[in-house]
């Protein structure tokens, strides 16, 4: 941190520094200033000095000028100013690392938005140098970072190259590119010498980091084919080095240069993925190099070389990339062989449930839970007292549900690292069911924020990181919140107000009420508890209240509402006061006039019972149609419809969608209307007319006269689950038929303490109980089952247990 002064007489000619000039730091800009300090480490690395320019109130030069203060950083290399950046296009250490190398290296790292400009730049190269050629879904990310860090290392012996344009991805050779995924192809231009003829590509099959792409651009500099004359065993190689399988070509004096140009072609199939040697038995005294005309050696210890007798190249190469499936499918038969065998002959074992299928597959990931406390019957009571706020994970570690949500809730840990005054815990209910029965836990999972081990606020939104973060985060403020005087008010409607939520994207609803509006304000309080935690509620009753009601031509009592990034307030009148209607009422203006309809929103607009006019779109809907259906939607009759859109580009499963009304997905744009609660009949909006707000009403006027033919009709068949349920009870009943009472005693008195299926879909099986043990089980239900199924569903036998994932 220096004055002015002090910084311009520290430039020194040619070394790099990000200046922010800044008068007093207001809350708004204090995030901005964490991050930027915490890039000053990884932009040391890179000779390039972070520095806080501290304005004095008076100074109004061209940096500590009042237009530029906190909404500027400057890149100077010396004395000369390189780059402005906006400072909401430096929002975390990826973003300022990436845009100010990016900014230094304007020469070594060219940027194309064409196809001719790739191509240009391709065929200066050729016979020269090689290319590195990167595609970014947007600048400012991790990947973006990882190219430009690879740029600066490796800038002088390749040329790089970077792209956002989505459309490069497909010219390049990708017929269906991921356009969500970034992407690296190393481009072979050095050895091309006739410039009709294209350089080679060979793709990152790794997801762009440091050092995946530094790996990736070593295996590129490698030999192509590397020749030895010594025994196998004894040769290293960078492939080797860096965890890839080597490939020997066998080969001898009269067929030299044939299984030179073999093993030059295999090598370029396996560009990346391993690396091949040409291996002369005329050199090397190996009985067994007779017998075999290739070798596999792979990177393990240990591990003997396999001498194969193939008859193609495409053998070869099936050998190297089906090396890693066949391990892996040896791995799984090793540890779980029996697991295997019955899957084999049930065919009741396949699983018919999706997330139980994922937790399956997954269940040899650890997950990162050193986060979240493990609270106990004896615990429990003790840990709500202990902060704030407390949120608490109610599961049963056998279930699959509770399984994939508890993989959300490390997430939601890590974004909610230091906050202060949030524990986050979790109970196993499968453990302790006498704290989850206490604690009124009917299913799992359960999610509940307690405070100071008080009052509790259930959730009950979707289970994803994103949404159970922004309910804990809104749990943090008192619901509805007491607001003292009318700056507070402003500051409120501006999102400045609780400040622990002024960095947070949030809607706010200011609830105004006069002296003589009790009724209503009571309903209002009571709204505010059943809301907390999916909305911020404000509530301001003071005598100048009606001066706040006249700025926004409202009459208390009102509601006042400034949604997420929007600059107006929307003034509501308040004309129903019980808090149910107040509740549904609160819950219905937080939805979007138009809203884009993802997976995450679509139940909210469902429960609404309303017909849908949705315009489908592969990517952004175009200004013109967007401003029709928006007058569209504002002006409909008492809302009898939902106008909305989607984007099939961010909601894939929009395609779906379509093949279910259409069989064949139509072109796009296109409107349709269905109604999902009344027929299910689909109706397409003519493609020859042009999206607008009259040539939609006219449309909508045939439907309703019965003029227009439906395109299709939806089923009205039950969606129910292709195989039935697993009666846990009778399992149990099956394996301890000799326990009748206990058995009874489960099922009358301890529903939580059902002997589950594995997530992996095998029944649990248990050993045959001693005398003793059975007495014990008898006298003392409860106490037996404890922390059994993880154990069961290992397999004892094994000596191996289940991580709780």
């Amino acid at each position: 941190e220096l004055s002015p002064q002090e910084y311009f007489s520290s430039l020194q000619a040619g070394r790099a520094f990000l200046a922010y000039f800044s008068h007093n730091v207001s809350p708004g800009v204090q995030p901005f200033l964490e991050q930027i300090e915490n890039s000053a480490e990884a932009l040391q690395d890179y000779g390039i000095s972070v520095v806080k320019v501290n304005c004095p109130k008076e100074d109004v030069s061209r940096y500590c000028g009042k237009e530029n203060t906190l909404r500027k950083a400057y890149l100077f290399r010396g004395n000369v100013l390189i780059r402005e950046f906006p400072t909401d296009a430096l929002f975390d250490v990826n973003s300022i690392v990436a845009n100010v190398l990016f900014a230094l290296l304007f020469n070594e790292v060219k940027y194309v938005e064409t196809l001719a400009d790739l191509q240009n730049i391709e065929n200066m190269l050729k016979g020269r140098s090689n290319m590195v050629f990167a595609y970014v879904p947007a600048t400012g990310t991790a990947e973006h970072r990882a190219v430009m860090e690879a740029a600066f290392v490796y800038g002088t012996v390749h040329q790089f190259v970077l792209t956002t344009e989505a459309a490069l991805l497909k010219d390049t050779g990708n017929d269906e590119p991921d356009v969500s995924s970034a992407r690296l192809l190393f481009c072979h231009c050095q050895r091309v010498t006739d410039l009709a003829q294209p350089c080679r590509r060979t793709a990152m099959g790794q997801a762009l980091t440091m050092l995946n792409i530094h790996r990736h651009l070593k295996l590129m500099g490698a030999p192509l084919v590397t020749e030895v004359a010594e025994d196998p065993e004894k040769v290293s190689t960078v492939h080797l080095q860096l965890g890839l399988p080597l490939v020997f070509i066998l080969s001898q004096k009269e067929t030299y240069e044939a299984d030179r140009r073999t093993a030059e072609f295999v090598a370029w199939q396996l560009l990346g993925k391993a690396g091949v040697a040409l291996l002369s038995r005329d050199l090397v005294d190996l009985n067994i190099l007779l017998r075999s005309n290739v070798a596999l050696k792979t990177p393990d210890e240990g591990v003997p070389i396999k001498y194969l007798v193939l008859e193609d190249t495409d053998e070869v190469v099936t050998l190297v990339e089906d090396r890693n499936k066949v391990e892996q499918i040896q791995e799984d038969e090793e540890e779980d062989e029996e697991d295997e065998h019955e899957k084999e002959n049930n065919n009741q074992d396949i699983q018919d449930d999706q997330v139980v299928e994922a937790v399956s597959r997954d269940k040899k990931r650890e997950l990162p839970l050193e986060r979240i406390r493990v609270l106990t019957e004896e615990t429990f009571h003790s840990a709500l007292l202990e902060t704030a706020r407390t949120v608490v994970l109610f599961y049963a570690s056998w279930e699959a549900v509770s399984l994939a949500v508890l993989r959300s809730y490390t997430e939601v840990a890590d974004h909610l690292e230091g906050t202060q005054g949030v524990l986050l815990s979790r109970v196993n209910c499968w453990d302790w069911p006498g704290v989850c029965t206490k604690e009124n836990v009917t299913q799992f999972p359960t999610i509940k924020i307690y405070e100071k081990g008080e009052r509790s606020v259930m959730y009950n939104g979707m289970w994803g990181t994103e949404e159970l973060t922004s309910f804990i985060m809104l749990s943090r403020v008192s619901c509805p919140l007491k607001l003292a005087t009318i700056e507070e008010a402003e500051g409120y409607l501006r999102g400045e107000f609780p400040s622990e939520l002024s960095s947070y994207p949030h809607t706010s609803i200011l609830g105004v009420f006069g002296t003589a509006t009790t009724e209503a304000r009571e309903a209002f309080e009571e709204a505010g508890n059943i809301l907390s935690g999916h909305v911020t509620m404000g509530m301001y009753f003071e005598d100048d209240a009606l001066a706040l009601c006249r700025k926004y031509a409202v009459s208390p009592p009102a509601l006042l509402l400034a949604r997420t990034g929007g600059r107006s307030v929307e003034g509501i009148a308040l004309s129903k006061q019980s808090t149910q209607d107040m509740v549904r009422m609160i819950r219905y203006e937080l939805l979007d006039i138009f809203p884009e309809i993802t997976v995450q929103n679509l139940p909210y607009y469902l429960q609404l019972k309303k017909p849908f006019l949705i315009l489908f779109s592969d990517g952004d809907i175009g200004q013109m149609a967007s401003e029709e259906m928006l007058k569209l939607a504002k002006g409909r009759p008492q809302q009898a419809f939902v106008a909305c859109w989607l984007n099939l580009k961010k909601t894939p499963v929009g395609r779906g969608v379509l093949k279910a009304y259409f069989t064949t997905t139509p072109s796009l744009p296109l409107l349709v209307w269905v109604n999902l609660h009344a027929g299910g009949q689909v109706f397409k909006f003519p493609s020859e007319q042009a999206i607008t707000e009259t040539n939609i009403l006219s449309w909508l006027e045939k439907l309703k006269a019965g003029l227009e033919i439906p395109s299709s009709t939806l089923s009205e068949e039950d969606w129910k689950p292709p195989l039935p349920a697993y009666d846990f009870l009778q399992m149990m009943e099956t394996a301890v038929p000799e326990l009748p009472l206990h058995a009874s005693q489960c099922r009358r008195d301890t529903p939580e303490r059902r002997l589950p299926e594995s997530p992996g879909g095998d029944t649990a099986v248990r050993e045959e109980p001693s005398q003793e043990t059975k007495a014990e089980k008898v006298g003392s239900p409860g106490r037996d089952l404890r922390g059994t199924a993880p154990r069961l569903a290992a397999r004892e036998k094994q000596g191996k247990r289940h991580s709780e994932l």
